[in-house]
């Protein structure tokens, strides 16, 4: 009668053995060496082989049901109570309530396969995309992923604030800044201290935060404006793991820098910063920054107007009184050196981080100055004057009929 052995590797590899023990190839003690067995299993395992032949080897719980298994009973209670009081609950919190309210304790994979088999748990882990780790850049300033980091930084000792974090890509090397928040005050006074210190990156990779991306095509985001006119290319993330560096470098600033401000009794953004500018950023970026053999891509800022690019812009129109209307303020264009604009022109108003405010037609400042309140339009009159002809003879087909002459004259000269 042929019989189909189902055998696992292991028991194929004894079959082999135990073949060439019985050819005389080879002695129990060089088979117990190469099964890394002991030699009195050897003879167990032969005499079986020689009583029952292949069949001998397959181990003989197969096919029986463990010995450690769980008790039917409890494992239909623990589905009855799934279905009645914890149908939205998973795994891991379900066996929590178990060993909490029910005194009992069923390990988390043992009630994911029970839930899975009697189909009441169906909803599985979404598979994490697959992806694929990106070269860094070749040079220096191709490439600058930034990010700002929310963090308890003064642990409860001052005010909560955010660390703004520009890492290059190519050599690792960190500037940073703390900030009250990540704000597009904060983000642009931050980019002016890079492009004073290094120069301007060619790109700058960033998360889709709408300090940085605006959802409306047709609109960017201030600082969106500002990077387009200084010619960098801004890429935005799709996930955090897609800007891992940077993010990799908040958790090492996070434990690192948490605990030199803990030994420097720093709790002010204004003092986190100093000490970040004179120990800080150079004691890290001498540990860790990778600057040798590298070529520098950055661009220079000098003899670019920083402040008048890196501010808030906005459009407003002339009215008929050469004003224009600016937060519930009208501000009244006056004559200079640059031309006035007709009505209805468009005029760019830049706020500076300063505060002041700029206005410009064609590129040209223009003078003005602030109303107190509304200027106030004269009234046209809706009646000619008494000079006008309309009033000394009739008009129109009045002069052609002899019968508006015996009219009395009030009707076409005014009384006096």
């Amino acid at each position: 009668m042929n019989t189909n052995l189902t055998m696992n590797t292991k028991e194929r590899e004894r079959l082999k053995v135990l073949a060439r023990i019985d050819r005389h190839e080879l002695t129990v003690a060089d088979a117990a060496e190469s099964l890394h067995i002991s030699e009195r299993q050897i003879y167990r395992i032969v005499a079986r082989y020689r009583a029952e032949s292949d069949a001998g080897l397959i181990h003989r719980l197969r096919g029986k049901p463990s010995n450690r298994r769980s008790d039917c009973a409890v494992r239909e209670q623990v589905l009855r109570l799934y279905r009645e009081h914890y149908r939205d609950y998973g795994p891991t919190l379900f066996a929590e309530m178990l060993t909490k309210y029910h005194h009992l304790t069923v390990q988390r994979t043992t009630l994911t396969r029970w839930l899975r088999a009697s189909g009441v748990l169906t909803a599985l882990r979404k598979k994490r995309p697959h992806r694929k780790r990106r070269e860094r850049r070749s040079a220096i300033g191709a490439l600058v992923q930034f990010d700002g980091s929310h963090h308890d930084w003064f642990e409860g000792r001052g005010e909560p604030c955010c660390l703004l974090v520009a890492i290059d890509d190519a050599s690792n090397r960190v500037c940073m800044q703390f900030a009250s928040g990540e704000t597009t005050e904060a983000v642009l006074r931050f980019w002016w201290l890079y492009a004073e210190r290094f120069g301007l990156p060619t790109a700058i990779y960033t998360d889709r935060y709408n300090v940085y991306y605006n959802d409306k095509k047709e609109r960017l985001s201030e600082f969106g404006r500002a990077m387009k006119t200084l010619g960098v290319e801004l890429i935005y993330a799709h996930s955090p793991q897609a800007k891992g560096r940077v993010e990799r470098s908040n958790r090492t600033h996070q434990d690192r820098l948490v605990k030199a401000l803990r030994r420097e009794q720093i709790s002010t953004i204004a003092n986190a910063n100093r000490f970040l500018e004179e120990t800080y950023l150079a004691e890290h970026n001498t540990q860790f920054a990778f600057l040798e053999h590298l070529s520098d891509v950055h661009r220079s800022a000098d003899g670019i107007d920083l402040k008048n690019i890196l501010c808030y812009e906005t459009i407003r129109h002339v009215q008929n009184d050469t004003t224009i209307r600016l937060n519930a303020q009208y501000l009244q264009l006056e004559r200079s050196e640059a031309p006035l604009p007709p009505p209805r022109s468009k005029v760019t108003v830049r706020e500076w981080l300063d505060g002041s405010v700029h206005l410009y037609w064609h590129e040209n400042e223009l003078a003005y100055r602030a109303l107190a309140e509304k200027p106030i339009s004269p009234r046209m009159s809706c009646h000619p004057p008494s000079t006008h002809p309309w009033r000394n003879k009739p008009l129109g087909k009045a002069k052609l009929l002899p019968a508006f002459s015996k009219i009395d004259s009030q009707h076409f000269v005014s009384s006096p």
